[in-house]
């Protein structure tokens, strides 16, 4: 196996940056910018703390993150695991990267950036769902936010709906986790699954 262990030797097999990847890359949000993001219901979080590094899934109705102004988004962290990896990265680290993604769009929207966690109480307030909020929400300051190629999610045809798997031919959650622990009750965890998620989605 051939390691390229420089980043000299990285950039030789690689063209020059072309004008419009560069262009892309504002410090703020633009009008354009601003109106993808308040269109996407979903993101990656990326997160880097002393153990690591964390991605995390967040979707939201109406809109994953609020706009607060064109250098700060904020994203409610609303009912999940409890395993907190994100924020407890955060506390530590500021250090973010977001990654959006518009259903029907093959453009995927990416931030960098500095967060903090806040439980003020008005900001979560305003959060308020079906008579609940969230118990902190993640303030992100933004660094550059650009667009990404269209290509990746072109090649995965990811909205395309002919294409999509049946969720019966992949394993249940329940198998994934008796995998992980073999006496684990799967059968019980995959029959009440639905109706729980459907009571904790805030």
């Amino acid at each position: 196996m051939s390691i390229i262990e420089s980043v000299e030797a990285l950039r030789a097999i690689y063209q020059e940056k072309s004008e419009a990847s560069v262009a892309k890359v504002t410090p703020a949000l633009t009008g354009p910018y601003r109106r993808m993001i308040e269109a996407s219901p979903f993101m990656a979080l990326a997160t880097v703390g002393p153990e690591g590094l964390d991605c995390s899934p967040r979707g939201d109705l109406g809109g994953v993150v609020r706009v607060e102004d064109d250098k700060t988004v904020l994203l409610p962290d609303w009912r999940g695991n409890n395993r907190i990896d994100s924020l407890e990265n955060i506390v530590r680290d500021p250090r973010v990267a977001l990654m959006f993604l518009i259903p029907g769009s093959s453009s995927v929207m990416r931030i960098n950036g500095r967060a903090v966690v806040s439980v003020d109480p008005a900001l979560l307030e305003s959060f308020t769902m079906d008579g609940r909020h969230p118990r902190s929400v993640t303030v992100v300051t933004i660094v550059e936010v650009y667009f990404q190629c269209a290509r990746a999610v072109m090649r995965a045809e990811l909205w395309n709906g002919e294409r999509h798997l049946d969720p019966k031919a992949l394993p249940t959650p329940g198998d994934m986790l008796k995998a992980a622990k073999t006496d684990f009750d799967n059968e019980t965890y995959d029959r009440e699954w639905p109706a729980r998620a459907a009571a904790s989605l805030w």
